[in-house]
């Protein structure tokens, strides 16, 4: 499937080399873009300062009347394209850009390109991988549990999170063979320990049954599904065990798709309509109406559920919550990274 998107791109005044009235097409494919950029006379000569992300213009017409057409074409996965995943679409994110000065200076002009399509039916994200060192198996089931970079494309690569910045945590189970399958998140706790004792203290994050207590204080959220069997968690980061070693602690059930009530849901508080939302069926978001008191059971199909083991316990980190000052001097051109803040991948237990 192929769409097209043509534009008509005015410029602020101001620069030196004035690249007004310019128009852009950019032609979208399964795998790959073409963008087509005209450009005035005065530009052609510099050609070579046009770029799609970090890619150069790959063929230059020069018209009659002296003007030129500046064509890029690239498969997604050049050019640093930003691959994002939002509801059943894939969408890829870059920037045209005119740079007449060294790359540390900024551009003169900077326009977005982006292609979405529909996500083929039967897709997980890449990061979905039994050998990936974040699985477990439990009783015929594999659950994977993952802190997710920026982007939602991959793993993060680093587990130091400044505060108040968003820790995408995502978790899924494998079907294989068994009847479809909702993932849900039923309880999830920071301690700053990777074994809960009796005496342990914690900072409650999903209590009730599946109610996001972080939706309510601060801006965390359940990010629309791209699978039934998968959920990820866009938590904010919080003071909880700031500086330290942090583990999340998450039971996860697998449950019946069709069956959802009090006990089984995955709930989240929107701050703009001052309620609470079912993350599956805002139609049925009175199944949250208990987050604000105690949640119970009403389903009779639970005990045989769990008798067969679909639920399981993960432990995700250790993560490092730091402040911005701390994050900064962190990351200052020079410093040498020690073990206690080194990006080694994160530890999955």
């Amino acid at each position: 499937m192929v769409t097209h998107l043509y534009l008509g791109v005015i410029l602020l005044a101001g620069f030196t080399t004035t690249v007004a009235n310019a128009d852009i097409e950019v032609v979208c494919a399964e795998d790959s873009v073409r963008v087509t950029w005209r450009i005035n006379q005065e530009l052609v000569p510099h050609a070579s300062r046009l770029f799609l992300g970090n890619c150069m213009v790959s063929q230059l017409k020069v018209l009659p009347n002296g003007e030129g057409e500046a064509q890029f074409n690239y498969q997604f996965s050049d050019c640093k394209f930003k691959k994002l995943m939002k509801g059943k679409n894939l969408i890829y994110q870059n920037e045209l850009s005119y740079r007449p000065q060294p790359k540390s200076k900024p551009a003169a002009f900077v326009h977005p390109i982006e292609c979405v399509s529909k996500r083929p039916d039967g897709w997980v994200p890449p990061f979905l991988n039994p050998g990936s060192g974040m699985s477990e198996g439990y009783s015929g089931l594999v659950f994977h549990m993952a802190l997710l970079n920026e982007q939602l494309t991959g793993v993060a690569e680093s587990n130091i999170i400044p505060l108040g910045s968003f820790m995408p945590i995502w978790a899924a189970v494998e079907q294989k063979s068994h009847q479809p399958l909702l993932l849900l998140m039923e309880e999830c706790v920071a301690a700053t320990t990777a074994e809960l004792q009796p005496g342990s203290h914690v900072y409650p994050i999903i209590s009730n049954k599946g109610c996001l207590l972080e939706s309510r204080r601060g801006n965390s959220m359940f990010l629309r599904r791209y699978h039934s069997s998968a959920i990820i968690l866009y938590l904010q980061s919080f003071k909880f065990g700031l500086g330290e070693e942090v583990h999340i602690h998450c039971r996860l059930v697998a449950w019946d798709p069709e069956v959802l009530d009090e006990d089984k849901k995955a709930c989240h508080y929107v701050k703009e309509n001052e309620s609470w939302e079912l993350l599956d069926d805002p139609f049925q978001s009175s199944l949250c109406g208990c987050c604000e008191s105690t949640c119970k059971s009403r389903s009779k199909r639970e005990v045989g559920w769990e008798t067969y083991g679909l639920s399981h316990t993960f432990v995700l980190g250790p993560l490092i919550m730091v402040d911005w000052s701390d994050w900064k001097a962190a990351n200052r051109p020079g410093r040498s990274v020690t073990a206690a803040d080194s990006q080694e991948p994160l530890v999955l237990n």
